[in-house]
C-alpha cells in the first residue's frame, strides 16, 4: 500500500506533467518551451514576445480553457464518486445511480428535440447556456425525486435510494430514448455527441460559470470523510455514538447532485471517472475517506485531462467523443480490478 504522502506527490507530479503535455499536443503542435514562455508571460513573470501570436491564441483561448474545465469536471465526478460510494457502502456505486446522468441527460435532449418550437424565447435569451441550464435542472429533479421516493418515516434510507434510481434511470432512458426516435439527422448528431461527452465547447465565460458550482462540492466533501468512515460500521452503529446518519447522508447526496449536475450541464455524459478513480485509490492508499476524497479529486482530473489529450490527437484533426476514450481506459481496467479482487469488492 502506498504512503500517503508519496501518493499525494505521485498525483501532483503527474497531473502537473499532464497539464503541460496537453497544452502542446492537439491539432497545431507547440514546442513545450513555447508554451512555458506563453504562459510565463501571460502572468507577468517574464515580459518577451512569445514565439507566435497564433500559438498564443490558440493556448490561450482554446487548451487553456479546456484543460482547466477537464481539471474541474474530472475532480468533481472522481470526489462524487468516492463520496457516493461512502454512503451506499458500496464500492460498485456511482452518483449515476442515483438517475443524476440520466435526469441530464433527459432534458438536454428534450432541449435539443424540441428548441425550435417551444424554447425560442429562451434559446434568444440564453443561447448556448441553454442546454447547461436545462441539464443541471434535469439533473436536479432527478436526485430530488429519488430523495423523495426514499424517504422513510421522513429519512432516507439507503437502499431504497438505489431502487428509486434504477427506476427513474430506467424511466428517464426511456423517454430519452423516445426524443432521440423522433429527433432529425442534425439533432441526433448534435444529441449522439452530447451523450458522449466533450470538453470542446470549453471557453473563459462558460468556466467562470461552472467554477462554484464545482468547487463548493469538491471542497466541502472532505469535510465528512470522518463521518464516511464511520459509515463504513454501519448506520446504526454511528448513531450509537454521536453521529447523525440523515444529516451527513443529505449533505452529501446534495453536494455530488451539485458537482455532478454541473459537470453533465457542459461536458454531457462521461462515464466509469466516479466509479473507477476511487477504487484505484483505495487500492494504492486504503479505504480511509480522509485520503480517499481528496485523492479522487486528483486523480479524476488527472484521468479525465489524458483522456482529453488522447481524444483531441489520437485521430487528429478530428476529435473523438471523451465519453468513448474514458470507457475504453475504464472498462478493461475496472474488469481487471473486479477479476483480481471480486471477494473483497463484492464482500
Amino acid at each position: 500500500m502506498t504512503n500517503k504522502k508519496t501518493l499525494y506527490i505521485c498525483l501532483t507530479t503527474g497531473l502537473f506533467s499532464v497539464v503541460l503535455s496537453s497544452l502542446g499536443l492537439g491539432a497545431m503542435h507547440i514546442p513545450l518551451l513555447d508554451v512555458i514562455t506563453i504562459l510565463t508571460k501571460k502572468i507577468g513573470i517574464i515580459d518577451f514576445t512569445a514565439a507566435d501570436d497564433l500559438a498564443e491564441n490558440v493556448l490561450l483561448h482554446v487548451r487553456l480553457p479546456r484543460i482547466i474545465l477537464g481539471l474541474l469536471v474530472g475532480a468533481a465526478l472522481g470526489i462524487s464518486g468516492a463520496a457516493v460510494q461512502g454512503i451506499f457502502r458500496n464500492p460498485l456505486a456511482e452518483p449515476g445511480l442515483m438517475g443524476i446522468s440520466a435526469g441530464a441527460s433527459l432534458f438536454a435532449v428534450l432541449i435539443i428535440g424540441m428548441e425550435s418550437f417551444l424554447f425560442v424565447s429562451l434559446s434568444e435569451l440564453l443561447g448556448f447556456y441553454l442546454l447547461a441550464f436545462g441539464a443541471f435542472a434535469g439533473a436536479g429533479f432527478a436526485a430530488m425525486l429519488v430523495y423523495q421516493f426514499s424517504k422513510t418515516d421522513g429519512r432516507p434510507n439507503i437502499a431504497t435510494m438505489l431502487l428509486a434510481g434504477i427506476a427513474i434511470n430506467a424511466l428517464a432512458g426511456a423517454l430519452t430514448g423516445l426524443l432521440t426516435y423522433t429527433a432529425d439527422e442534425q439533432q441526433l448528431r448534435t444529441i449522439t455527441f452530447w451523450m458522449l461527452g466533450s470538453l470542446g465547447g470549453a471557453n473563459w465565460e462558460m468556466i467562470i460559470g461552472i467554477t462554484p458550482f464545482i468547487l463548493i462540492p469538491v471542497f466541502l466533501l472532505p469535510l465528512y470523510s470522518r463521518g464516511l468512515n464511520l459509515f463504513a460500521i454501519g448506520e446504526h452503529q454511528a448513531e450509537q455514538i454521536g453521529m447523525n446518519p440523515g444529516k451527513i447522508k443529505n449533505r452529501v447526496v446534495i453536494l455530488s447532485t451539485l458537482a455532478v449536475g454541473a459537470c453533465v450541464s457542459v461536458t454531457g455524459i462521461i462515464g466509469f471517472v466516479g466509479l473507477l478513480v476511487p477504487h484505484i485509490i483505495r487500492l494504492l492508499g486504503g479505504a480511509d475517506h480522509r485520503l480517499v476524497l481528496p485523492a479522487s479529486a486528483l486523480l479524476g482530473a488527472l484521468v479525465l485531462t489524458v483522456s482529453d489529450m488522447l481524444a483531441r490527437t489520437l485521430v487528429a484533426p478530428v476529435e473523438l467523443p471523451i465519453g468513448v476514450i474514458t470507457a475504453l481506459l475504464g472498462a478493461p481496467v475496472f474488469l481487471y480490478i473486479l477479476y483480481k479482487d471480486k471477494k473483497k469488492i463484492l464482500q
